[in-house]
């Protein structure tokens, strides 16, 4: 069926902002890159670069150990992060924000800190079978170890949960309810606000996988009303090895902590020891403190740009290109959502989407191609693999334009 063109939205000035990226002003293979892979991970405007490197080249320290100036200076940027992710969730308190590696961090550590803790026989944790690995694998280890049930939704061809038989799984068993709130491999827009209610009146808490949703649409943590929210820095243009646990803080207050060592302590001695105040008691070792700073970083620079009209281009782009590869032969978009973020999936026929993202690289064009560590989606649809064009800040109408030539190059090479 054929996709409506959206207007091209008059606000948002696509080619301004790629003059903020430096790394798309290089050629690849001989040609003028094409960067479709900001699901996988986001590139760093200057913002970003400069804040890392005034951080690296003025204030490095240690944080919270030290009274000389530096240690202070590092100390009050990192807690200045902090508060900068909790107003970006509009979160409650800084309390309530914990700094981990990324989302699937953040999952990790509910799922041994929370589940291990506190599920047993005859409890249940409920997921999607939309999910990424990191939000199932966490669950199923907690399953083997506290011998609870793991429970999943189904999806239907479209790509969407079927919310319905989701809402029909939830009970008086159902103690955790963890899903995407958009989909990495099909870029669908789950109806969380719908889930979290309906967990909620269950008596059952939610997580939500924050990964592919935090760089396209504002988050108010308090309006969705979930109980734990994840995601990963480098989604939103920031630093990798850096993301934001976001929990209520009873909640957290309750939780043990989940690795021991410096910083999440308050006294040690080899007869017992003594936890730190939240968020600390989660944060062991010294943490990425570059990482946070220049996560700080990107969050001033995707609110700068306006969420609404970032949204608005990306979804002219997303119906743009749904609209040019439904019109070519061969091609099956995978993942046909009433509702999507700026993701297509799609295959060729005759042509493994491995090869056809070679093809597309040797073009200038820079897809994802695989299973996107959602080899679940990919066995529902019995396909081995799809390949992945995702929009951001930075992609024009020429992008999209350069990614169908590449596709009609590689009709080409493959008949």
């Amino acid at each position: 069926m054929a996709t409506a063109l959206a207007a091209p939205p008059g606000n948002f000035d696509a080619e301004r902002v790629r003059h903020d990226f430096p790394i798309l002003q290089q050629h690849v293979n001989g040609r003028a890159l094409v960067y479709l892979d900001s699901a996988a991970s986001g590139q760093r405007p200057l913002a970003v670069l400069r804040a890392v490197e005034h951080y690296e080249t003025h204030t490095h320290a240690n944080v919270h150990r030290g009274v000389h100036t530096l240690s202070q200076a590092a100390t009050d940027a990192f807690e200045g992060a902090r508060e900068r992710a909790r107003r970006f969730l509009n979160a409650r308190s800084t309390r309530e924000i914990v700094f981990v590696r990324g989302t699937t961090e953040g999952i990790n550590l509910v799922a041994q800190s929370f589940g291990r803790a506190r599920l047993g026989r005859g409890d249940e944790i409920l997921i999607s079978a939309l999910e990424h690995h990191a939000n199932i694998v966490p669950w199923q280890m907690v399953r083997e170890q506290t011998g609870c049930t793991l429970k999943v939704a189904p999806i239907n061809r479209r790509g969407e949960i079927e919310l319905d038989a989701l809402l029909g799984l939830l009970s008086s068993r159902t103690r955790l309810v963890a899903v995407a709130q958009v989909s990495n491999a099909l870029g669908t827009v789950v109806p969380v606000e719908r889930i979290v209610q309906a967990a909620h009146s269950c008596g059952a808490l939610v997580l939500l996988d924050g990964a592919q949703a935090v760089a396209h649409m504002p988050i108010d943590v308090r309006a969705l009303g979930c109980d734990f929210y994840a995601f990963s820095g480098h989604k939103l243009y920031g630093p990798t090895g850096i993301g934001v646990l976001y929990g209520r803080e009873e909640l957290l207050e309750e939780m043990p902590p989940w690795q021991g060592g410096g910083e999440m302590i308050r006294t040690v001695s080899f007869e017992r020891t003594t936890y730190n105040d939240l968020p600390w008691k989660f944060e062991a070792g010294t943490p990425n403190i570059s990482g946070a700073v220049g996560l700080a970083a990107a969050m001033d620079y995707l609110e700068s740009l306006g969420l609404e009209a970032l949204a608005a281009h990306e979804q002219h782009l997303l119906a743009q290109a749904t609209a040019a590869l439904e019109r070519l032969p061969g091609i099956e978009i995978i993942g046909t959502a009433a509702h999507k973020a700026a993701v297509i999936s799609f295959t060729m026929r005759g042509c493994h989407p491995h090869d056809l993202g070679t093809v597309l690289d040797s073009q200038g064009v820079a897809i994802r191609t695989g299973h996107h560590c959602a080899m679940p989606v990919m066995t529902f649809f019995d396909i081995p693999a799809t390949a992945r064009a995702s929009f951001g800040c930075y992609n024009t109408e020429a992008d999209v334009a350069a990614l169908v030539a590449a596709l009609e190059k590689a009709r080409e090479v493959f008949g």
